[in-house]
This record gives structure tokens, sequence and C-alpha cells, in this order.
């Protein structure tokens, strides 16, 4: 096989490898010890204690400030899926009809956990 013909054989092959790699979403493998990524799911309750249904809650990832938010469900759950395990996130509730809003908690990127339980508790509107 003439040298130019070789080489484009190997140039072809090497970017046959990278497309593929590419196309089957393939990530660099976590830490001996580490997840690939984290959740954190809980419960919004009212100042007493019920669940609080159609609540907004927001995550706040610290490096990016990118915000997402979940609207509980009726029994006051909310979750969000696929976190980064080298970000701290603030979560906070609020309801938008009353007013009434939660502090705000840290999902700490020391928290090693894959899955977290984070609770909020909604207080009045001062």
């Amino acid at each position: 096989m003439p040298h130019g013909m070789r080489r484009r054989w190997v140039l072809a092959l090497a970017a046959l490898l990278v497309c593929g790699a590419a196309a089957t979403g393939q990530q660099p493998k976590p830490k001996k010890g580490q997840a690939a990524t984290r959740n954190v799911k809980g419960v919004v309750s009212k100042d007493g204690g019920a669940p609080a249904a159609g609540v907004v809650v927001y995550l706040k990832n610290t490096k990016s400030l990118q915000i997402r938010s979940f609207i509980t469900k009726d029994d006051g759950e909310y979750f969000f899926n696929e976190l980064s395990p080298d970000v701290d996130y603030e979560l906070s509730a609020k309801d938008q009809n009353t007013g009434a809003a939660s502090s705000t908690k840290i999902l700490s990127s020391f928290d090693s956990r894959t899955n977290s339980i984070i609770n909020l508790e909604l207080h009045p509107k001062k």
C-alpha cells in the first residue's frame, strides 16, 4: 500500500474513533469514589407542617449562577437530577400567591451522597 494511502486510512480511522466517542456521549469517568452526578429531593411544607403544593423551588448553581426551578407536586415534593458533584447549590422555595418563602439551604460539594434530601419550610412574608 502506498504511503499516501496508508496515511489516509490512519487519519480516517482516527476520525472515526473520535466521532464514535462523541456520538455515544462518552464522558470522562468520575474520580474513584465520586458519583458522575447527584440528585436532590425533598418536601416543601407550610408553617405548621402541611405540604405546600404549587410552590416554586429554586436551585442555584453557585459557580455558573444558573437557576433551575421546580413547581412542587400535590404532596409538596420536588426533585432535581443530574447535578454536578463539584458545585455548591443553593435551594430555596417561594409561594408566588402568598409571598411566603423558605430560608436558603446549601447542597455542598463536600456532601458526597449521590441522593440528598433537603426539606424546606415556608414562613409567612414579613
